[in-house]
């Protein structure tokens, strides 16, 4: 197909993520790969489970702006690609795995992130009513984070059943330590994690107004979210234990039918038989969610737990699940929904 991808902030996390997958892939040749801090630095010593890209060196971000790419992942901090989405030529493919161009709400942007709104881009989670064929005819995809992807996979189809009150949704989510990013902190060294659960920006994590602005869509009316992110010590991975008050006639049964009749057929979302329950080391490495659902009768509430790679389908495999939509290629190309282990 002779497809050349450009990668912005190659040297993160979720960028070296992006390139193990594009070095996989048999449709798309990695271009430049951009990095300001990294700039001039071998590619190889940043991230070494890449062999395949020694004697590539990052360059800086304004090359990427200026290269011939047909596809541009943006890996940035939040509030960094905005800018640098605004430079790029109008025809390039665009995936954005960063939250600038993600929420509709510039005061919603406001409250959780701060600064300038860059606008809002397609939403780019395939699993959603109607999202796979608006990817597949954008060329600007707002990939979405990984908290919203677990929280967002295991609650639509209840809600879109009918089967809980959008106005009463919990989430309480578990993530590793790489969702942080790579930018030295004290709270993620291994001494302050290890043997440690820590919860944070409790009630106002930023990645509340987009998980509720998806839901939203889902109930086709505003919900009301309650969201607790946890650190757990783990370098990656998420568990969300997501529930919402259960409305009359809903059981056990109903609520696993409702997730079996909303992912049949998807290739990255896989709906446990019951009494298995997930577990996030079982999706490390690939682009699966694994999802399990049933209904608390002591407190009224459905409860849906699911699991992620929060670098696989909570970052890099879900850009490149939007980015072979927009390409016209099969979604599947160069993912799995197989995981490593142990």
């Amino acid at each position: 197909m002779g497809v050349t991808a450009a990668v912005a902030g190659a040297s993160g996390y979720g960028g070296g993520e992006l390139l193990r997958l594009l070095l996989g892939h048999p449709d798309i040749e990695i271009g430049i790969l951009a990095a300001n801090t990294s700039a001039g630095l071998p590619v190889t010593d940043v991230h070494p489970n890449l062999p395949d890209l020694e004697g590539r060196v990052f360059a800086d971000t304004q090359a990427l702006v200026e290269s011939k790419a047909d596809l541009i992942f943006l890996a940035l901090p939040h509030g960094q690609s905005g800018a640098v989405a605004a430079a790029l030529p109008q025809g390039v493919r665009v995936v954005d795995l960063g939250a600038d161009h993600r929420l509709a709400d510039p005061a919603a942007w406001a409250r959780a992130y701060g600064g300038e709104h860059a606008g809002s881009w397609t939403y780019g989670m395939p699993e959603l009513p109607g999202a796979r064929a608006r990817i597949a005819a954008s060329t600007r995809i707002a990939a979405p984070g990984c908290y919203p992807t677990a929280s967002s996979l295991a609650l639509a189809p209840v809600l879109a059943a009918g089967l809980v009150e959008p106005r009463d949704l919990t989430v309480v989510a578990a993530s590793g330590t790489s969702g942080a990013g790579r930018s030295a902190k004290v709270n993620l060294l291994g001494s302050e994690v290890m043997a440690d659960l820590t919860a944070y920006k409790v009630g106002t994590h930023q990645h509340r107004p987009e998980i509720a602005q998806a839901l939203s869509g889902v109930a086709g009316v505003p919900v009301s979210l309650s969201f607790t992110p946890v650190l757990a010590p783990l370098p990656r991975g998420i568990l969300a234990t997501c529930s919402g008050r259960a409305l009359p006639g809903v059981d056990a049964e109903v609520v696993h039918e409702a997730l079996r009749a909303a992912y049949a057929g998807e290739p990255f979302v896989r709906v446990l038989r019951p009494g298995r329950w997930p577990r996030a080391a079982a999706t490390l490495g690939g682009n699966a969610v694994h999802v399990q659902g049933t209904y608390d009768a002591e407190s009224g509430r459905v409860i849906v737990v699911s699991a992620l790679d929060n670098l696989g389908k909570g970052a890099a495999g879900q850009a490149l699940q939007c980015a072979n939509l927009m390409l016209g290629l099969p979604e599947t190309t160069g993912l799995t929904a197989q995981g490593i282990a142990p």
